[in-house]
């Protein structure tokens, strides 16, 4: 048994608390939680921080498979470069895939991820995630433009999910993005995902999704005329609330991902859809397109928020609270209350793991991260914070 305290704690489900002192088991579950009133009494044993303790982070997306592309994909190219580069380089590169997962894998959970839901074209992170202290939500993806291969994109994407069955993995199956299936491949997809407990999609990441999909015109397509067969006419969808709404399973939670050109029309439209979640990846919109997602739009809407790293393709570093200070930084009118309830609880409810993450409550098992180096007095993040778990 463990007993720790803080100039403050977030609970996240409950009041901020000042130097309470919370009782943790061998394992980490929370035994319980004792409001002094800020007056901690002297207690033997009581690990004493500077700092705010919050729970474990939770990372709704990330590319773990994709760690070995580390500093290797130029930055500031836009989406329609990123893929290409991606595309060229990915088969390309010598370095060890496994041992960059795993690197990558301790280094999330040294900064505080208990939970991650990671994208998945390979069985090669699958045996790592067995020994990891970070539980995976592990999502199969499918993805090809080419609509005479649409039960080939099928197969293969099986293939992984029955490597993730026999390693004793969880799954479920979810498409790559609007503009990457054509409507054959959405609809055979669609089919096999009628119990699926979550899906993710890619979402109007680049402004020129919206010409791909009304016209097939525009740098986008440039892009994506390498992988259509001359003479072929992509069979995509006509719009992305057409996606959502009707082309991707309403089963399950659904997170859309980056939004980083999400407009007021699609959000309103899109609101008939339950369990949707908007996850922000600021650090990977800016090594992309130099871009924040709008925010203060979604949250203003109401939207669910969640917080992504995305992958090391397209990030130094898969550090959540880089992410958050980063959002801090941009749009300062965000409390670091409601930053941390998007990278922990809301993450938690996205991926169905409330049970036992995203909130500090006695009977969970959520781990405890500090926060360091903050501004304590207006509860804010500073360009010196650092994340460290201690359970």
């Amino acid at each position: 048994m463990r007993l720790f305290s803080a100039q403050h704690v977030y609970t996240v489900t409950g009041p901020v608390l000042s130097r309470p002192v919370i009782k943790a088991d061998d394992d980490g579950t929370i035994i319980s939680i004792t409001d002094t009133g800020g007056n901690l009494p002297e207690m033997a044993n009581v690990e004493f921080y500077n700092g705010i303790i919050i729970p474990g982070f939770v990372n709704c997306h990330c590319h773990l498979e994709l760690s070995y592309l580390r500093n290797e994909i130029t930055p500031g190219t836009g989406l329609q470069g990123f893929l290409f580069e991606l595309n060229e380089k990915r088969f390309n590169i010598s370095r060890d895939r496994q041992k960059s997962a795993a690197e990558a894998d301790r280094e999330m959970a040294a900064g505080g991820v208990v939970l991650c839901a990671d994208i998945c074209n390979s069985p090669d992170t699958f045996g790592l995630k067995t020994r990891s202290t970070v539980r995976y939500s592990n999502l199969i993806e499918v993805f090809g433009i080419d609509h005479n291969r649409a039960s080939e994109r099928i197969k293969e994407a099986l293939a992984v999910a029955n490597a993730a069955s026999d390693t004793g993995l969880t799954w479920n199956m979810t498409p790559h993005s609007v503009y990457s299936l054509p409507v054959p491949l959405f609809r055979k997809l669609k089919d096999l995902c009628g119990s699926n407990s979550l899906s993710s999609i890619h979402f109007m990441e680049s402004e020129w999704e919206i010409p791909f999909l009304r016209n097939h015109s525009g740098p986008l397509m440039d892009t994506y005329r390498h992988y259509i067969p001359p003479g072929q006419k992509p069979l995509t969808v006509s719009d992305h609330v057409t996606a959502i709404l009707e082309e991707v399973t309403s089963s399950g939670n659904l997170i859309l991902v980056h939004n980083t050109f999400i407009t007021n029309e699609q959000i309103g439209a899109l609101k008939k859809r339950p369990g949707l979640f908007y996850c922000l990846c600021p650090e990977s919109n800016r090594y992309i397109a130099g871009k924040m997602p709008p925010v203060r739009l979604l949250y203003e809407e109401g939207c669910n928020i969640v917080i992504g790293t995305d992958s090391l393709a397209s990030n130094s570093r898969l550090d959540m609270l880089s992410e958050l200070k980063t959002i801090g930084a941009h749009f300062p009118e965000i409390n670091l209350e409601t930053l941390v309830r998007w990278a922990t609880f809301n993450g938690a409810l996205a991926l169905g793991e409330t049970s036992w993450a995203g909130s500090i409550e006695p009977g969970k098992r959520p781990g405890l991260v500090l926060i360091k180096n903050t501004d304590l007095v207006n509860r804010r993040l500073t360009s010196r914070s650092t994340a460290l778990r201690l359970i």
